[in-house]
C-alpha cells in the first residue's frame, strides 16, 4: 500500500531480526526510513539496498539518541524495536547487571526515544508510535524473572503514553509476538546456538517478516483507525511457555 504524501518512520535496533524485516517491508510500503542501530555495518547492509537513511544508535545511551534524533529530522512514526532478553535466571539468581541492561534497552530505551522525537511527532498531521512488546510483558512465566519486569514496564508506558497523547490524536500501538525465530534467542543466551534453539523444537515459530507484515498492517490503517495492542503466536503456542510440540 503506497501511501502519498510519503510518511518518514524511524526505526531502532534495525540492523537484524524484526527491525530489519520491518525496514525492508516499510519501504517497499513506499515509505521513507530512517535506521538506527549499535551494529553501524550490520544497518548499512539493511539500509542502503532500500535507499533508507541510517544512523549509530545505542538506546541505552542518552548521548547516542541526541546524536540520532537530531539526525533523523521529520519523523511520522517511531517503530521502537530495540531491546532483548539476557538468560532464564531466577529471580533468586538474579544478575542486576543483567536485569539493569534489560530494563534500559526495554523500557528506558523506548522513553528516551519519544522524548527525543516527540517534537518531530507533534508536527506530523498523522502521528504514530509502534512499540515491539512480547507475550512476556503481559504474562510472567518461570525463567522469564528480568526480562518480564522489563516488558511489563514497556507494556505500562505504552498504556499511559495512549492515554497522555489521546489529545494530541497520536496513536500509540503495541505489537506482542511469541516466539519469533531471530538472533533475539541467541543473544538471551549468550552465542550458545544449542540453548538458543531449543525455544523452536517441535514447532514452526514466527518469521521476522510475519511480524513485519504485522508492523506494516498496523501503521498503513485509516488515520482514524488505532490498533492498541496486538499479539500474535505461532499456531503451535498457546500461552508464553504452553506449545504443541512435533518432537
Amino acid at each position: 500500500m503506497n501511501l502519498s504524501p510519503r510518511r518518514t518512520v524511524v526505526i531502532t535496533g534495525a540492523s537484524s531480526g524484526i527491525g530489519a524485516a520491518s525496514a525492508r517491508h516499510l519501504a517497499a510500503a513506499g515509505f521513507d526510513l530512517v535506521l538506527g542501530a549499535r551494529r553501524l555495518d550490520r544497518l548499512a547492509e539493511v539500509a542502503e539496498p532500500i535507499g533508507a537513511r541510517y544512523h549509530e544508535l545505542d538506546v541505552c545511551d542518552n548521548a547516542s539518541v541526541d546524536a540520532f534524533c537530531a539526525f533523523v529530522g521529520s519523523c511520522d512514526v517511531l517503530i521502537n524495536n530495540a531491546g532483548g532478553a539476557l538468560g532464564l535466571d531466577r529471580v533468586e539468581a538474579t544478575d542486576e547487571d543483567g536485569w539493569r541492561w534489560m530494563f534500559e534497552a526495554n523500557v528506558l530505551g523506548m522513553v528516551r526515544m519519544v522524548k527525543g522525537l516527540l517534537p518531530a511527532l507533534r508536527a506530523s498531521t498523522d502521528a504514530h508510535i509502534v512499540t515491539m512488546g512480547s507475550v512476556a510483558g503481559v504474562e510472567a512465566y518461570a525463567g522469564g524473572a528480568g526480562y518480564n519486569v522489563a516488558k511489563h514496564g514497556a507494556h505500562a508506558v505504552n498504556d499511559v503514553l495512549r492515554l497522555e497523547l489521546l489529545s494530541e490524536l497520536i496513536r500509540v500501538t503495541e505489537i506482542a509476538p511469541g516466539a519469533v525465530r531471530t538472533e533475539f534467542s541467541l543473544v538471551r543466551f549468550d552465542g550458545d546456538v544449542e540453548k538458543s534453539e531449543k525455544p523452536y523444537a517441535g514447532i514452526t515459530p514466527l518469521t521476522a517478516d510475519d511480524v513485519a507484515e504485522v508492523v506494516t498492517f498496523a501503521v498503513t490503517r485509516p488515520a482514524n483507525v488505532n490498533l492498541d495492542y496486538i499479539a500474535m503466536k505461532p499456531r503451535q503456542q498457546a500461552t508464553a511457555k504452553v506449545f504443541h510440540r512435533e518432537l
